[in-house]
């Protein structure tokens, strides 16, 4: 009797052990363009644990859960780098050319999109083997990627065109391009992948589109220069940051306005949420610093030291 509970106690310590580890392994990974590193922040203590060297001036980022990888464009290096999620290593670096900012993967694992702002291209390669599988012509200055729950349609968003456009990923062609914002750069689709939302950074602005035909549904002003999206607590709330303002705007998705701008580091960039879908995570390019916010309380509640220049463009946090 006693050999069977100590087993048992024993079983349930090894459980907790585990379910700890897998819990301590969702992290942020922060570009720092100035540095030529990638900082990994531990979400479970907020602490960064290791500082990845990685050339070209990293800018984009794009977690990919299904592989264990994490990819970050690199404009100087005209391509992107991949890193090990389990090692925290780099493990190959992808060419591509011009210079690559925007990166996004799709929800199965399986495509990398990187966005060429120089060639005005998008091109597509597998995640097995990262060969080039297309590469597609878009608008001019691609920034911002997003891509479909179904993993059908890719949308772009086009800085100097002013434009988003979708692709259809079955026929490699555009099916539609739509009018916002003035240089729209970050963009976000939300669960459902029915509506999208893009930040335009010269109109201070935010459109919001339905996917079904880009169909414009409305445009909220937020603060200067905002740049890159995220949403939180069941998508009711989505964050901008703002370049400009050093501040990230916070807008009710039922109402679509503006409800309070909230004070973080400077020069706000890239912008993600945590699997715990409350707590949001700011890279601030000109402070070296990530902010963390409560989504629920929508207080400032913690600064993180990352190094010079952090940007992390796209969605920057593990599972």
């Amino acid at each position: 009797m006693l050999l069977k509970t100590f087993f048992r106690i024993s079983l349930f310590a090894l459980f907790i052990a585990h379910s700890s580890v897998s819990i301590a392994q969702s992290y942020a990974y922060i570009s720092n363009q100035i540095d030529n590193t990638v900082a990994v922040i531990d979400l479970k203590t907020r602490k960064v644990i290791k500082s990845i060297t990685v050339k070209g001036k990293p800018v984009g980022i794009a977690v990919n859960n299904k592989k264990q990888q994490v990819y970050v464009s690199t404009p100087r290096g005209a391509g992107f780098t991949v890193i090990d999620m389990n090692q925290l290593t780099t493990i190959k670096e992808v060419k591509v050319g011009g210079a690559s900012v925007g990166i996004v993967t799709s929800p199965d694992g399986q495509r990398i999109f990187i966005a060429d702002w120089y060639e005005n291209t998008v091109s597509i390669f597998s995640s097995n083997d990262f060969k080039l599988e297309k590469k597609l012509t878009v608008g001019r200055s691609p920034s911002g990627l997003a891509v479909s729950p179904d993993n059908r349609w890719l949308y772009v968003a086009n800085r100097l065109d002013n434009s988003i456009s979708q692709i259809d990923l079955s026929t490699m062609r555009v099916r539609n391009t739509t009018k916002v914002g003035q240089h729209p750069f970050g963009i976000k689709l939300n669960k459902s992948g029915d509506t999208l939302y893009a930040a335009n950074v010269e109109s201070n602005d935010i459109s919001v589109l339905s996917t079904k035909n880009l169909k414009r549904i409305k445009r909220i002003k937020v603060g200067e220069r905002p740049y890159a999206i995220s949403l939180a607590l069941n998508e009711s709330l989505l964050f901008v940051t703002n370049q400009d303002d050093d501040s990230i705007s916070v807008v009710d998705t039922q109402s679509l306005k503006e409800i309070k701008q909230i004070e973080v580091g400077e020069k706000p960039e890239g912008i993600s949420t945590a699997s715990d879908d409350k707590h949001i995570y700011v890279a601030n390019w000109f402070d070296g610093t990530v902010s963390v916010v409560d989504a629920k309380s929508l207080q400032l509640v913690e600064t993180i030291m990352t190094g010079e220049g952090s940007r992390a463009f796209g969605d920057f946090i593990s599972e």
